[in-house]
């Protein structure tokens, strides 16, 4: 299925078929510390393997849109495979581990996410000590 060229300036994860437009991919830069410490943590400690595919998809959604990704649970469980109440879930997970900030303009509204990456600010302060 082919989309019009207006389609691809409409934010993404509107909808599924948003998720699949073409032209739309690029590498993702990871921190070592992703795949290294946080994939085993997530997925094999705590077992939450829905959390792991969620910071992912809001690390390469964060990266494309150059800021805060405003997205419902419907939209964000379609793009990534899984059920809603998996990302409601991964969701609330990663806030409470520090990954992911949320932020809201009313009770009802949209939340707008952004990914935290809590281990670049403890090697700063690592490094700093050792500069200091």
């Amino acid at each position: 299925m082919r989309f019009p060229e207006h389609s691809l300036k409409i934010p993404p994860a509107q909808s599924a078929n948003r998720c699949y437009i073409n032209g739309r991919y690029s590498m993702l830069t990871l921190d070592d510390y992703v795949v290294d410490v946080l994939m085993r943590d997530l997925v094999g400690h705590d077992r939450r393997p829905a959390s792991f595919l969620v910071y992912l998809w809001f690390s390469a959604e964060q990266a494309r849109r150059k800021g805060t990704v405003q997205v419902s649970y419907q939209d964000l469980a379609e793009c990534i495979g899984i059920s809603k109440s998996s990302a409601q879930s991964a969701v609330r997970c990663l806030v409470r581990r520090k990954l992911l900030a949320s932020t809201k303009e009313n009770a009802t509204a949209v939340p707008g996410y952004t990914v935290l990456r809590p281990w670049r600010e403890t090697a700063r302060h690592v490094s700093s000590r050792r500069n200091g």
